[in-house]
């Protein structure tokens, strides 16, 4: 069995949803947690959320091949990147890995691992926008058309390279986690009742 399950989507899309749906019936899964540049949101905590680490610290764990994978958000000024050391630790522990990566992570996690590629699309992006409208008050309108960018892109260009995907309605959060939890089993995972 595969020991990881790469879980994207555009920011939004539902995918921490239906990972955190999986993991509060499941203790054999857990999540990746990346490294980024950007400093904590509130509410987030180190190693839970992300690997908060200065430019400078970012730096040098990629030099030290501890951050193989990685890419730079113009937009945000922001880097974010696969961190080895929590994905090392979390097979060894013999657990089964939710990583949440965009394209360039998904490549190298299933040529370096053999992972398992979803990735989860919005019913619309008509849809889409009012949702992260709602769902992200605070972003400016430069950090908005940005994501919108990118979301646009990712749906585009990288959903068609991934090994499956799932469309999440508005609404429909429960079927979405069906429906991954049915491409989880045929891939031969099983689940705590």
């Amino acid at each position: 069995m595969k020991k990881i399950i790469v879980i994207a989507g555009p920011s939004g899309s539902g995918k921490n949803a239906v990972i955190g749906a999986i993991l509060k019936h499941n203790s054999n899964f857990t999540r990746l947690v990346t490294a980024t540049t950007r400093a904590p949101r509130p509410g987030e905590q180190e190693g839970v959320d992300y690997y908060f680490l200065s430019q400078e610290k970012f730096d040098a764990e990629l030099a030290a091949g501890n951050i193989p994978e990685h890419r730079f958000v113009p937009e945000l000024d922001t880097y974010y990147g696969v961190y080895l050391p929590d994905l090392k630790k979390k097979i060894q522990e013999g657990k089964i890995v939710f990583a949440q990566v965009d394209i360039e992570g998904a490549r190298l996690l299933k040529e370096r691992f053999g992972a398992i590629t979803i990735f989860i699309l919005p019913e619309s992006l008509e849809q889409f926008r009012a949702r992260l409208r709602v769902r992200n008050p605070e972003w400016s309108k430069k950090e908005f058309d940005a994501r919108m960018r990118i979301t646009e892109e990712e749906m585009r260009v990288h959903a068609p390279q991934y090994d499956y995907r799932v469309t999440n309605a508005d609404g429909k959060l429960e079927d979405t986690t069906s429906q991954v939890m049915d491409i989880m089993r045929r891939e031969g995972y099983t689940f705590q009742s």
